[in-house]
């Protein structure tokens, strides 16, 4: 196999595009118009490469996939279920028959025009059937901020944060695709003075710049994943935005931990990249005191240099304004120790779970994920255009993009959009 930077595809593909032949990543479409279920793809410039199309014409002929009905399904769930030899073999194939210097594709005009479509005849749908969503807890930067704001300085990172990833079940049939828009959400908040509690639209919607981890072939009820053997079950990463109702969040939250406040809508990006395409990014993960307890001890603690942006494009603004920009790098706890964690117990983890990293912030100011940080609860405003915001207003369309920049080429995650829409009557 040639190295990174030296394959070239014979799809033509801008300069500067998120998805080039290093990077393949997966998801699900449907052509615009169209009654035919949706099929999985890969995206390669702005093309999509109709996976079951491929399928058809014999070109997975490896010993995982030949024959297989799993690109033929409405999401990737099968797909991902069969784990790393399935996905290395199919990551392979896509490349040899899209590179420069393959003829299979390159040389049939018909079997090409079957196979790959503009992306701008394409809709994309949420690649998965999300069966359970985690959400960890997993930036020191933001717990330590969090704990500032909510308890002040004393102890901003209680003393159980340093010992194991924090995480909490969210609201799997509220994870949608990118695009969807987002209903301001009703609900309780915090009583002034003596009257009773609040109830209405949030006054405090915010944005959370999150990635989302998408589960492979998973474990046994009561058998859980050693901290070495779990980057085999990670698939893979897409970005996400889990929007939070700050004010419905923080008079709900004690005893049981957020409810409302975080499950009318959780967005995701509709291309999957896999952990084999960032492999070239893998970088060193932060040091942690003290040592972990030996299941959450691993033989390799990495991370991945991504680094990530948050827009804001207002309804009466013609451009978006950037108000964030962080880096993955910064997560404390690993992928791999999030899920071996959330399995110590014997929890079973099924094809297309998923679970994300938390709210993504760093060090510097510009690096804060969320309003809640950047604001510092509403306490000051930040400019977003012509305009200030301290938090989300209706029709404000938040935009996270993250793309890793290789020698020559990226590996990128395209973009996760939502428009946020007045609170129903």
């Amino acid at each position: 196999m040639a190295r990174a930077e030296q394959l070239r595809s014979f799809v033509e593909v801008p300069a500067g595009s998120h998805f080039p032949i290093q990077n393949l990543p997966f998801g699900v479409f449907r052509r615009r118009g169209s009654q035919a279920p949706p099929r999985p793809a890969v995206a390669i410039g702005d093309l999509a490469l109709d996976l079951a199309a491929v399928a058809d014409a014999g070109l997975f002929d490896g010993p995982a996939l030949a024959g297989s009905p799993c690109f033929h399904q409405e999401t990737l769930n099968m797909f991902l279920g069969m784990g790393r030899p399935a996905w290395k073999e199919a990551r392979a194939t896509l490349q040899k028959i899209l590179s420069a210097d393959e003829p299979v594709l390159r040389d049939n005009e018909a079997l090409r025009n079957k196979c790959l479509v503009p992306m701008s005849d394409i809709e994309m749908v949420l690649p998965i059937n999300v069966g359970g969503y985690t959400d960890f807890f997993c930036s020191v930067h933001h717990a330590r901020n969090c704990g500032f704001i909510f308890r002040g300085p004393q102890t901003p990172v209680n003393p159980n944060w340093f010992h194991l990833p924090i995480g909490y079940n969210g609201r799997a049939s509220s994870v949608v695709v990118s695009g969807t828009d987002v209903i301001r959400p009703r609900g309780q908040g915090h009583p002034t003075g003596n009257s009773g509690p609040y109830f209405g639209p949030s006054q405090k919607l915010d944005f959370e710049l999150e990635m989302a981890a998408i589960v492979g072939p998973g474990n046994e009820l009561g058998k859980p994943i050693d901290i070495n053997n779990a980057e085999d079950h990670i698939f893979g990463l897409a970005l996400m935005n889990d929007w939070s109702a700050r004010d419905i969040q923080a008079w709900e939250t004690i005893p049981l931990g957020p409810f409302l406040g975080k499950s009318f809508s959780t967005t995701i990006s509709p291309w999957i990249v896999t952990l084999d395409a960032l492999k070239p990014f893998t970088c060193e993960a932060p040091k942690q005191e003290p040592e972990p307890l030996p299941y959450l001890a691993e033989k390799n603690h990495a991370n991945y240099d991504i680094p990530l942006e948050v827009w804001i494009k207002p309804k009466d603004q013609s451009d978006a304004s950037i108000v964030s920009k962080t880096n993955f790098k910064h997560l404390y706890w690993t992928l791999t120790q999030q899920l071996a964690h959330h399995t110590i117990n014997g929890c079973n983890m099924r094809p297309g779970d998923i679970f994300a990293t938390g709210t993504l912030s760093g060090p510097e100011p510009e690096s804060l994920g969320c309003l809640l940080e950047l604001t510092w609860n509403g306490q000051k405003e930040i400019p977003v255009g012509n305009s200030t915001r301290k938090f989300l207003e209706d029709g404000d369309e938040v935009i996270l993009t993250g793309c890793c920049k290789g020698e020559g080429y990226n590996i990128g995650f395209g973009t996760c959009t939502g428009k946020v829409l007045p609170s129903l009557p």
